[in-house]
């Protein structure tokens, strides 16, 4: 298979790609549900090019359906968060919506179990992005579902949120074990004419050294001092959420009373976690510190492997003097290596706080590949104003930074290596070539496991849809 022609054998990796959010969020509408046939308000276009007037189920798969009314909510989602569905067709967005019930239907045959405290992790989590993204006011996101309540939408969006989750766990499961040798490598890159080899865009290497201000424990003691007084305050009978309303500098739950829901697989840190866990119903943790400052918690239930928390978070404030010291203190570091005293890798061995690039020479890493090497084109923008008119083994003044966290921190970056834009190479883009061959072998695997399930699952395509020229054979002809 060609490098270039390299596609799902369900479906193109640009239709897939421009899906992705409608798959994330779409009202996808299970078999659970009893749902009527009803007159669509417009007339709905068919694959044909002639009219449907009556929306109803189009498709069955396994235990779920699929309505008409399903790939025209698609198309709008797409069309609302600024993506084009030109060349999208209606059998497309169908083909896709079968493989997700298909991944779903099998994920429960295989006894792949979706808890519900997964799912109430998952609805929070959705419904803290999406409510942002409308201005906070959750209404809106109801609204716009046209549901009548928020309790109306919850229940109706565990159900969507549910089959995502197990569709994704089928997909993790087919792929798993696949794994890729050093002569299926060979082998892939091989097979690609010449003239059909992918170009590679203009990279860099960056390395930093972070210098953090030093928080004194005088600083760190009023930290603890204070969440003790609130504490107190709330044993004594005053209410921990409006404590948390006007105290905590956590932005994600202040405005809610600092209120969490959280199992042991939620992404929060291992410090928090670990005391979240460790306390009864009712009760107040001691002021603990985290990566983020200081907290106390507050367990108000606990379902089985879920518990229902509020927090407190208070950070220490870092003085002034502490940032001098720390700008002296990284300016010294940087005089030393220019001054060819000390390599800037191993200034960054000895020298720099930061315990995830210490060790490899202040080297970052990619997070987007796990990966060295930074694409000027996809460069996180603060990066690449750092980094974009640095020369030779040149390195920037102190740079100071503030994170998503608001930690301050000072900074020395240097670029140490450049490649620029070029046709593959096996030697030089090994990883980037590993990689699209381990997908080929991936998505083979794929549409291996297609060409199996569907022979073995009651599939039917209703009406006008079965003149659809499917990439899968969903009409089993």
């Amino acid at each position: 298979m060609l490098l270039k022609k390299l596609q799902l054998k369900t479906i193109d990796y640009k239709f897939a790609l421009t899906v992705c959010f409608f798959l994330f969020f779409a009202p996808i509408i299970t078999a659970q549900e009893i749902i009527p046939d009803v007159v669509a308000e417009k007339p709905v276009e068919a694959p044909s090019g002639g009219k449907l007037k009556i929306d109803g189920i189009i498709a069955t798969v396994g235990d779920y359906i699929v309505l008409d009314s399903d790939i025209d909510k698609g198309f709008l989602e797409i069309t609302a968060q600024g993506g084009s569905t030109k060349d999208i067709t209606r059998c497309q967005m169908l083909g896709k919506l079968l493989e997700d019930k298909l991944y779903a239907h099998q994920a429960i045959q295989d006894s792949i179990i979706v808890s519900d405290a997964e799912v109430r992790g998952m609805m929070e989590e959705r419904l803290n992005y999406m409510t942002q993204q409308v201005g906070g006011d959750i209404s809106k996101v109801v609204e716009y579902y046209k549901k009548s309540s928020v309790e109306e939408f919850k229940t109706y969006f565990a159900d969507i949120l549910k089959e995502q989750k197990l569709a994704s766990e089928m997909r993790d499961k087919i792929i798993k074990d696949v794994e890729i040798t050093p002569e299926e490598v060979r082998n892939f890159f091989k097979k690609i004419p010449k003239d059909e080899l992918p170009t590679f865009g203009a990279e860099m290497e960056v390395a930093q050294i972070v210098v953090e201000p030093k928080v004194s424990k005088e600083d760190k003691q009023k930290v603890i001092d204070r969440l003790n007084a609130i504490r107190q305050d709330v044993l004594d009978g005053s209410s921990f959420a409006t404590k948390a309303v006007l105290y905590s500098q956590d932005p994600g739950s202040s405005p809610n009373g600092g209120y969490y829901k959280m199992t042991r697989k939620t992404p929060f840190v291992k410090e928090f976690k670990d005391v979240a866990f460790s306390l009864q119903a009712g009760e107040i943790s001691q002021p603990f510190e985290t990566t983020f400052g200081f907290h106390i918690i507050m367990v108000e239930k606990i379902k089985g492997q879920e518990v229902e928390l509020r927090h407190i978070l208070i950070a220490p404030t870092v003085s002034e003097a502490a940032l001098k010291e720390a700008k002296e203190r990284i300016t010294n570091i940087r005089n030393k290596i220019v001054g060819n005293e000390i390599s800037f890798a191993d200034a960054a061995r000895t020298e720099s706080d930061e315990k995830e690039t210490r060790t490899n020479g202040g080297t970052l890493v990619n997070p987007t590949t796990q990966d060295t090497r930074f694409e000027l084109t996809k460069m996180d923008p603060t990066l690449y104003s750092q980094v974009s008119n640095l020369k030779g083994n040149e390195i920037t003044q102190p740079l100071l930074n503030t994170d998503d966290k608001g930690k301050k921190t000072y900074k020395l970056i240097t670029v140490t290596n450049r490649i620029d834009e070029h046709t593959a190479d096996y030697a030089k883009d090994y990883t980037k070539i590993k990689e699209l061959a381990l997908k080929e072998k991936q998505i083979n695997a794929i549409a291996k496991w297609f060409d199996t399930k569907i022979k073995d699952t009651y599939i039917k395509i209703i009406g006008e849809y079965k003149e659809c020229a499917f990439a899968n054979n969903w009409l089993k002809k």
